[in-house]
């Protein structure tokens, strides 16, 4: 239990800070003063005052989030005038759009650099060993068995079970030959797939051309150059960040159903289970949650990120501001969507956690 809490508050911790300190730069980067910098909401817990910058650093009581306040955050908020050129109001449209943008820009960045270290330090990927035999299957009628190890797929190497899955996936069902090695020999198997029904990532039923095998556990440890890691945490970086927004997608038009939604204790329990497996499986994780946590703060629901650029957007289009008393009605409905969705996301962690008995 210890060490599923420790990790959830480290992950969570550490994308937070990096989300936050997005803000932070940016907003003195471009002269504009932050009064508090805070990792958790409500009551103080502790901290410290910055002696040049004035900012008040502090860590509060509830860790599920965090904030930078900025002088003048509001164009109601009384700014005496000799300070009015550090507030956040007075800066133009760009300026305020890139302090708030920067939150989620930094959460990309921190998923590209945590990917690239993983590849750095070793991912493990499986070998294109087979585990499992389906029965009334091509592979069964074929004579495949669990623990052969497939060589070549027609002339094709085949080093890594994905390689060796996503190529039959894309056969179209036409007839392949596969080099087998089992028990130290080697031998050809002439195998033909068929199109069966299958659910895809995202639960949507799917017919693609399968052989009815299903890989086993063995696995290599492969560390990449510098170059090549930099390539793959690219590559992984804009994949994950596709997939999540195609499946936020889902969710919205209800394609995926809504009790797929995980909160603070599905986090937690994929944290802890993460870290027991190693420092790249971990970075591969947290990569995954910081790209989430970007791609949710940019919809355009009013206090998000997203809502704020929404509502500069309009501004810059409009040539004035969208009026205070519109943005605070706004806020309230953003507000109790957020609510709404955290309820949600903590109804299905019970239920998935802790499910009822009939």
């Amino acid at each position: 239990m210890f060490h599923t809490v420790f990790w959830a508050v480290v992950v969570l911790g550490v994308l937070i800070f990096v989300h936050e300190l997005g803000h932070f730069l940016l907003a003195r980067l471009h002269g504009v003063r932050v009064e508090v910098f805070s990792l958790g909401f409500g009551p103080r817990v502790w901290g410290w005052r910055g002696k040049k910058s004035g900012t008040e650093y502090q860590l509060s009581a509830i860790p599920l989030g965090g904030y930078v306040k900025m002088l003048g955050e509001s164009e109601a908020d009384p700014v005496a005038p000799e300070e009015w050129p550090h507030a956040f109001y007075a800066q133009s449209v760009l300026p305020r759009m890139a302090i708030v943008f920067a939150g989620p820009a930094f959460n990309f960045l921190f998923a590209f650099l945590a990917l690239t270290t993983a590849y750095l330090t070793g991912v493990g990927e499986l070998l294109p060993v087979i585990g499992s035999v389906a029965v009334g299957t091509p592979a069964e009628a074929a004579g495949l068995h669990p623990g052969d190890r497939v060589t070549y797929l027609d002339d094709q190497p085949i080093t890594r079970w994905a390689t060796f899955s996503n190529t039959i996936k894309s056969s179209e069902g036409r007839p392949i030959t596969l080099t087998v090695e089992r028990a130290g020999s080697s031998f050809l198997v002439k195998v033909t797939p068929e199109l069966r029904e299958t659910k895809n990532l995202f639960g949507e039923r799917v017919r693609l051309p399968l052989i009815g095998v299903g890989p086993g556990d063995a696995m290599e440890v492969v560390v990449h150059t510098p170059w090549d890691a930099l390539a793959k945490g690219w590559e992984q970086t804009v994949s994950i960040t596709l997939l999540t927004v195609t499946s936020t997608w889902k969710l919205v038009t209800q394609v995926v159903s809504a009790d797929q939604i995980g909160g603070p204790l599905m986090i937690a329990d994929l944290a802890g289970k993460a870290a027991e497996q190693g420092t790249s499986n971990l970075l591969f994780f947290m990569a995954l949650i910081s790209i989430n946590l970007a791609i949710l703060n940019l919809l355009p629901v009013p206090v998000l990120d997203g809502g704020h650029l929404m509502f500069f957007l309009i501004e810059a289009i409009r040539g004035q501001p969208v009026g205070e008393t519109v943005k605070l009605s706004a806020n309230r409905v953003g507000m109790a969507l957020l609510l709404l969705l955290m309820v949600w996301a903590l109804k299905n962690d019970l239920t998935r956690f802790f499910p009822m008995s009939h």
